[in-house]
């Protein structure tokens, strides 16, 4: 037994432990508006001990500087600070600390102990600061840090906000963390700011069935005053942690102050490859010793996969794909772009949920949670630099190439990232500037080339178009350029416009805005029909065409600067509820993972009972009224869906009757879906849900979750037509942001409720005038 423990402890010393930190640092920060400050912030700057005025609230990171109505009409702008007291440890000492922030909106100005250590421009991208030489060990160390967010023509998008299509917000809307390590240590490839340097960048120089290849290139600093040797190892490992590959490299040295990259290649035999199907990834471990000691570790997921272009086709992996795709924009209603790592997961669900193997990241880079979850679900993505129908002067161009430089490093290791849009959105671009964002791709991935995207058909590997760009009625059915085609955008402005829509029978007896794709909610059955079958009626003409695939405008619902109204084409609303339409392209999926039959009707008396529609990916469906069989058929195809996989299927009664429509769905005679809907009786009820989506509600002062109260009749039918007005209430560990009396949109009230940092249970209370109330109990998870 004696000799078994010696045994142990040997082991235990022969590899000891001295690795980097990444400590979380979103918590216990303080904030104010300027204008609500009692104390001048420039003291602060300067180090003047000041006490917090009463105008400072604690908050957690992401954090919003102002919260937002719903409908946003004049988004705040302004300056905004915050501040977070911290004592440094003991042990950081004689360490490298470094200052991490994932996204700040816009401009930065960052100081530690009156000490002013950097100012950074442009909100959407990661900066990093070494803060080691202001920190004090012998007095509590003070962060501050100033925002603004007010236009400014040299930061890309560069374009006003009353005049942009999307919004900026405020604040630190993402995560900072700070990171404690040795002297010797893998450097930060934002921080570095060298061609395809700095950091991890992985690649693969051969990926068959049989056999993949990989190479990591490790840059490694000596920040210390010694000359130091060391060695590196990298191990990969797969999902149920076994080392199936490994590499190590010995005898390597740096002077004080220098930094080396160092290339380790890996062979994996018999390699699970990364597609959108099955998007399988690796743990990547690479560690920097020195004698037995580990100076720094670092362990990333990877996605071996190969993407290429040939023959006017996207090729994963030597397998031709279709893209099936959407756009995103990342705001949530009340907080805007501060979503927290969960909510950022919980969108990705909902678009692989609808049916989409691509988004596309409009029009800016988006959180690395966001591409985190996207590599596991499966989701190809377009990584975009900020811009949209604005360029500015040289100033503006350099900082939108450092954008681009700094998007590739920060997103190069993503499986998931399949085409950069190194491209101004919709933007008069001249040529040299176009000419040096393909330079700057090929610099940062010289070893295997990387596709690129832009919305003008030179220099660049695809071409990418919205549809509206096109000539009615042809569109880009006529193309004949030599890069290959991807419908970018969608669906919307076409219609919009009214002047490119093709369903122009479809259009007798309907004003203006019944014919457009932009529908709210609640905005009734008929509208929202309509605009499914936009959505349908432009995918479909989009197939008649050779191309790499499409993207639809969009998959939520969104504010912008320059209209005081929702841009509300997306098929789920701002609140992540869907619309007929998301139903619509979630039938479009092979229905072998998820077959469905979706009844796109409230049935009501408002609905047309000559053109009911079911939108299924099987092979029959089966209509039924009341118990009683209406007619069991198979999709036929028409003008609006002869190219589609799966064409909806649409049904004619002679006249409304009141109860409950049935369908289900066939596939080789057995039944594989079932939907129903029955008329709702007068409001009686509610019912209380939360979006899960994947992920519990973390306990750490920033998860968000959307909580649905759905107003029904007396036998818990939905009723859509409800629009009553809602309290809500909240005890335990959580919060709501936002108002707590609001109108139900479609029978729907939805609330935000964010956690607390302590884990436990968060009970919502909704009520109403004649409304029997109702609880919902969420447990948060530490």
């Amino acid at each position: 037994m004696k000799y078994f423990c010696w045994i142990i402890v040997l082991c235990c010393l022969s590899v000891q432990v001295s690795r980097a930190q990444k400590i979380p640092f979103s918590d216990r920060w303080q904030f104010c508006k300027e204008e609500k400050m009692g104390a001048s912030p420039v003291m602060m700057a300067m180090g003047i001990p000041v006490l917090p005025a009463a105008g400072w609230q604690s908050v957690n990171l992401p954090h919003t500087a102002h919260l937002e109505p719903q409908v946003i009409k004049d988004q705040w702008v302004g300056v905004s600070w915050y501040r977070k007291d911290f004592t440094a440890k003991k042990e950081w000492r004689n360490k490298q600390v470094f200052l991490q922030f994932e996204g700040a909106m816009q401009t930065a100005t960052v100081w530690l102990n009156g000490k002013e250590l950097l100012t950074h421009t442009g909100g959407y991208l990661p900066f990093s600061i070494n803060i080691g030489s202001a920190l004090s060990f012998d007095s509590s160390n003070v962060l501050l840090v100033k925002l603004d967010n007010q236009d400014s023509p040299l930061v890309p998008p560069g374009k006003p906000l009353k005049d942009l299509d999307f919004c900026y917000y405020s604040g630190i809307y993402r995560n900072v963390s700070l990171l404690v390590k040795n002297d010797l240590f893998i450097t930060d490839p934002v921080m570095e700011a060298i061609p395809a340097g700095g950091g991890l960048h992985v690649w693969y120089p051969h990926v068959s069935a049989r056999q993949a290849e990989i190479q990591v290139a490790t840059h490694i600093r000596n920040a210390g005053s010694q000359r130091s040797s060391y060695a590196l190892q990298w191990q990969l490992l797969d999902k149920q942690g076994r080392i199936v590959a490994k590499a190590a490299k010995a005898g390597l040295e740096l002077a004080p102050g220098e930094a080396l990259k160092t290339i380790g290649q890996l062979q994996v035999n018999d390699p699970q490859r990364w597609y959108p199907d099955s998007p399988n990834l690796y743990t990547l471990k690479v560690q920097v010793r020195k004698g037995t000691v580990v100076q720094d570790e670092q362990s990333i997921r990877i996605g071996i996969r190969k993407f290429d272009l040939r023959d006017g086709q996207f090729y994963v992996n030597d397998q031709p794909i279709l893209f099936r795709g959407t756009n995103r924009h990342q705001e949530y209603p009340y907080i805007g772009n501060a979503l927290s790592d969960n909510a950022q997961y919980r969108d990705a669900v909902k678009i692989k949920s609808a049916g989409f193997n691509l988004v596309r990241l409009s029009h800016y880079p988006q959180a690395d949670a966001f591409m985190d979850a996207c590599d596991e679900l499966g989701l190809l993505t377009i990584p975009a630099i900020p811009g949209w129908q604005f360029i500015g002067n040289e100033t503006f161009m350099e900082h939108a190439y450092v954008d681009a430089q700094q998007l590739m490093r920060r997103d190069r290791n993503h499986a998931s990232a399949a085409i950069w849009e190194l491209s101004l959105n919709e933007t008069p671009m001249p040529d040299h500037f176009m000419q040096r964002m393909v330079a700057i791709a090929k610099e940062e991935s010289p070893a295997v080339p990387v596709i690129t995207g832009g919305w003008i058909d030179k220099y660049y590997d695809v071409y990418f178009p919205a549809r509206q760009h096109g000539k009615f009625p042809d569109f880009w059915k006529k193309y004949t350029g030599k890069m290959p085609l991807f419908t970018a955008e969608y669906g919307d402005w076409e219609y919009f416009a009214q002047d490119a829509g093709l369903n122009q029978a479809n259009y007798a007896g309907l004003k203006g805005n019944e014919r457009s794709s932009r529908q709210l909610r609640g905005d009734g059955e008929k509208r929202l029909q309509q605009q499914a079958t936009n959505f349908q009626e432009a995918h479909n003409d989009n197939l008649q065409q050779p191309h790499l695939g499409d993207a639809n405008w969009l998959m939520f619902d969104y504010n912008r600067g320059y209209s005081p109204d929702i841009e509300s084409s997306g098929i789920m609303d701002i609140s992540r509820l869907p619309k007929f339409a998301y139903y619509f392209y979630k039938s479009q999926a092979q229905p072998g993972k998820t077959p469905l039959v979706s009844l796109a009707t409230w049935w009501n008396e408002q609905s047309d009972p000559s053109a009911i529609k079911v939108y299924s990916n099987c092979e029959e469906v089966a209509l039924y009224l009341n118990g009683q069989l209406i007619e069991r058929k198979k999709a036929i195809r028409d003008r609006i869906s002869d190219k589609l996989p799966y064409p909806p299927f649409v049904f004619s009664l002679e006249q409304f009757t009141a109860g409950e429509l049935k369908a289900i769905g066939y596939i080789g005679n057995r039944v594989v879906a079932t939907d129903k809907v029955t008329t709702a009786g007068k409001p009686a009820a509610i019912s209380l849900r939360y979006d899960h989506s994947g992920r519990n509600l973390k306990a750490d002062g920033a998860d968000i979750v959307f909580v649905y109260a759905t107003v029904t009749d007396a036998n818990r039918n939905p009723v859509y037509q409800a629009g009553n007005q809602l309290q809500f209430a909240v005890s335990g560990q959580g919060k709501l942001v936002g108002p707590t009396t609001l109108a139900a949109e479609a029978g729907i009230a939805t609330v935000l409720l964010q956690s607390t940092r302590q884990a436990g249970a968060i009970t919502v209370t909704v009520s109403g005038p004649g409304l029997a109330p109702q609880t919902l109990t969420i447990r948060s998870q530490p």
